[in-house]
């Protein structure tokens, strides 16, 4: 059989078939002496011979086993402690191993890509079997990779367990590559790894204040550039911390000019059965008393970690609920997304006119498209029913509450898909979205709020990669009059985001000019998921972090 692939200091004498998916090649090393690897002297005197079988390579679709003759020598050196010795391939073999080194490498590569228990199922069937534990093995066993001094690094933190424990994940920005994993997102640990490299010159990094922190402690002269994604997605969410609190009261604004021209759409959401309402009511009960305790302890002294370890509450319920004067109760629901939407128009018509038969009118939109079963359209008319069924129950709106119900003017999108609206464009909106901004922003600090997140945005999105210099150091000069007006606005939670920017402003202002992004290093935390995910969540940081830097 003809051996596609040189076998490095012996010589083929033999190869064996056993099965169709295993062969044996037979074969002794070149040479007829060999050197004592303490004293280096050559000896010819064999003193006996023995077989090695480590395996190798796969020969096309069968799994390779060489056997090697291997010679045993007597040490002629009389001064060496030595007696005799063994022969060994050092190239093909490394001491006492059972497969060869490019055996070896190739599992490791393996391993690298598909984890222990992903790589032993696929090295199966590529006739180099090895269990789980060995892949490991063979990757904790790699040495770190020597790369080039960093000079623009991004820095972020990484879940080692959701809400428990967190890492820190260094990318090189200019070899858009993975450089270490840290064991945790202190400023005292990325302060001492930055000061083991003094070349580092820029930073970028979210606005978490340990990052800033550790960045001036460790690298002092190096440039900190905030994350401009971070920044928009920061200014969204003050803008949501204030339509928390006055979500109420933009519900209670009377309906901007030309809503009575919307085509008619479902105004609340299906009303609840009875077993459904006395279970939220039980759950507000409970709740209601969680808040009174969270407000006892604070007043007590008792601190926000304190509270939420004590309680098994987590901290952003106990922070809101000490915050909050009055119980934050949830608002009345408006209506979510139907297949009857659609169809509320003809529906509308069609009870105008006199038909109040559910299943006729089931039946006409069921032509018309409806996909859905008479469920919805029994609910629907049950409501607006205005004459007694058959059977002597009376109609649905005299035993539901409509007390429960908002108002139809006081239908708004929840406080996260209205910050959303807030932020954007006004070129950008459609004709539902920009009349729902419309009739918020008839509150006066709605629409200042509105206005000040509109131009952060724009004065953010002025900025970064593939934007010109001039463009990005305008943008830099509209950052402080923009922190002055927004302190002064009357939304707490918009003063404090521009009391933050204060703080960090050299940062801030840095992504404004400078290119840098954490973009690379967010993209790497997603591969960084993907790796955890295919070890279950048992892999430690030492494989991590081999899975993550070598793989490059």
């Amino acid at each position: 059989m003809h051996i596609p692939f040189a076998i490095p200091e012996c010589r083929i004498e033999r190869v064996i078939e056993q099965d169709p998916d295993r062969i044996v090649i037979q074969m002794r090393q070149r040479g007829t002496s060999s050197r004592c690897p303490d004293c280096d002297r050559a000896s010819r005197s064999v003193h006996s011979r023995y077989h090695r079988h480590p395996a190798d390579l796969p020969l096309s679709a069968s799994q390779t086993v060489l056997r090697i003759e291997v010679r045993r020598f007597y040490c002629c050196n009389p001064s060496c402690h030595r007696r005799t010795f063994v022969e060994s391939p050092s190239e093909l073999l490394s001491p006492r191993a059972r497969r060869t080194r490019r055996l070896a490498e190739a599992q490791w590569r393996v391993g690298i890509v598909c984890g222990g228990a992903g790589g032993a199922r696929l090295l199966k069937h590529l006739r180099m079997p090895a269990s789980r534990a060995t892949v490991l093995r063979l990757i904790r066993a790699l040495p770190m990779a020597d790369a080039p001094s960093p000079i623009h690094v991004g820095v972020d933190d990484w879940a080692m367990r959701k809400g428990c424990r967190y890492g820190t994940i260094v990318v090189d920005l200019d070899r858009h590559r993975v450089i270490d994993l840290l064991p945790d997102r202190t400023a005292t640990t990325l302060a001492g790894w930055l000061e083991r490299r003094p070349d580092i010159r820029v930073v970028a990094r979210d606005r978490a204040s340990e990052y800033a922190r550790g960045v001036s402690l460790g690298a002092p002269r190096a440039l900190q550039v905030a994350d401009r994604w971070h920044l928009l997605a920061n200014m969204r969410q003050a803008v949501e911390r204030w339509l928390h609190g006055a979500h109420a009261q933009l519900r209670g604004l009377t309906p901007a000019p030309g809503s009575a021209d919307l085509p008619p759409r479902r105004d609340h959401a299906f009303p609840r059965s009875t077993p459904e309402l006395d279970a939220g009511a039980e759950s507000r009960t409970r709740w209601r008393a969680i808040y009174d305790e969270v407000r006892r302890r604070r007043a007590g002294g008792e601190t926000l970690l304190g509270i939420a370890r004590a309680m098994g509450l987590a901290r952003a319920t106990v922070r809101k609920y000490a915050a909050a004067d009055i119980f934050p109760a949830r608002l009345p629901h408006g209506a979510g997304p139907s297949l009857l939407d659609v169809h509320v128009g003809y529906l509308v018509r069609r009870i105008g006119e006199g038909c109040e038969n559910a299943m006729s009118l089931w039946r006409e939109i069921r032509e018309r498209g409806y996909p859905g079963t008479s469920r919805q359209v029994h609910r629907f008319v049950a409501e607006r029913r205005t004459k007694p069924i058959r059977s002597g129950r009376k109609p649905r709106n005299e035993t539901v509450g409509m007390a429960e119900r908002p108002a139809a003017g006081s239908l708004l999108p929840t406080a996260r898909q209205l910050a959303w609206l807030l932020v954007q464009p006004t070129m950008a909106l459609d004709a539902a979205a920009a009349a729902v901004v419309t009739h918020v922003e008839q509150d006066e600090t709605a629409k200042a709020v509105a206005g000040l997140a509109r131009r952060f945005t724009a004065l953010v999105r002025a900025s970064g990669v593939n934007k010109t210099a001039t463009e990005g150091r305008a943008s830099a000069a509209d950052l402080d009059p923009w922190i002055t007006e927004a302190r002064a606005c009357g939304a707490p939670a918009i003063a404090t985001f521009a009391s933050g920017l204060d703080g960090d402003a050299a940062a801030v202002r840095a992504a404004l000019t400078e290119p840098w992004s954490s973009g690379q290093a967010e993209g790497q935390i997603n591969r960084l998921k993907l790796i955890k995910r295919q070890s279950y969540g048992r892999a430690g940081l030492d494989l991590l972090q081999r899975r993550m830097v070598l793989a490059t």
